[in-house]
């Protein structure tokens, strides 16, 4: 099975309107202590074929821009498009579908089901999607786990293997679908720096192979590697490069 994922643009830059765009996005959430504003006024194109690093400290608003893009969680004002499509008038069963056949998401808990086969879990998403049926979802599993140099490992449950392993195997679930975008968070920042400079050159891998890729993270020193970064605080994104 071909697992490559297409060309890379020469020049990412040129490209306009944004793969995904941020425009005026606001969030608010109401708590018993008064309103708290996590997103204020977020302005931001992700091109096709990039890898843009979302950076900043904790609490930040990383992981609540992150929830914009995926459509996880829903903005108090402001539009997120995606390929031109309005995600926020989506309905929930438009999202979740939408989500499954655009996006890969790859979580720094990996969130592996615990009770399913390492291949068993790859195949899950595309049971859902509907994209591969049968003999085929299960022959895609197996080239991905190749893809991350884990196939001897199909068939032990997650617990049988170690963090950074795991976090292949969610890689390469996030892989499943084939899906233009790629959204990770802290994917990292659990790992020791061995393990985690291999996982990032899989992302570097998948950008060269044609991927978008939005990872966020609060590590300063991956800022060089990223193509394009990011630097958020309270909100608000303060620096661009």
């Amino acid at each position: 099975m071909n697992v490559t994922l297409g060309p890379v643009p020469n020049n990412i830059s040129s490209i306009r309107p944004g793969q995904i765009q941020l425009r005026q996005v606001v969030k608010v959430y109401r708590t018993a202590a008064g309103d708290f504003t996590a997103l204020k006024g977020i302005d931001l194109d992700v091109y096709r074929g990039e890898f843009l690093g979302i950076i900043g400290k904790s609490g930040a608003g990383k992981s609540t821009l992150l929830n914009m893009i995926t459509g996880v969680d829903g903005v108090t004002s402001g539009e997120v498009l995606v390929n031109g499509m309005n995600i926020q008038r989506m309905s929930q069963n438009q999202l979740a579908n939408w989500r499954g056949r655009n996006l890969g998401i790859i979580y720094q808990s990996f969130q592996l089901l615990p009770m399913l086969s390492l291949v068993d879990n790859i195949v899950l998403p595309m049971d859902f999607s509907g994209g591969y049926r049968g003999r085929a979802s299960r022959q895609r599993a197996v080239e991905l786990l190749k893809l991350v140099e884990l196939e001897e490992h199909a068939r032990k449950l997650p617990a049988y293997i170690s963090g950074g392993q795991q976090q292949r195997v969610a890689i390469a679930r996030a892989l499943a679908n084939d899906p233009p975008i790629i959204v990770a968070d802290e994917p990292t920042g659990s790992l020791d720096t061995l393990t985690a400079d291999a996982i990032f050159q899989m992302f570097e891998l998948m950008v060269e192979n044609g991927k978008t890729i939005v990872m966020v993270t609060h590590d300063n020193s991956l800022a060089p590697r990223f193509s394009r970064r990011v630097h958020l605080a309270d909100g608000e994104i303060i620096d661009t490069k």
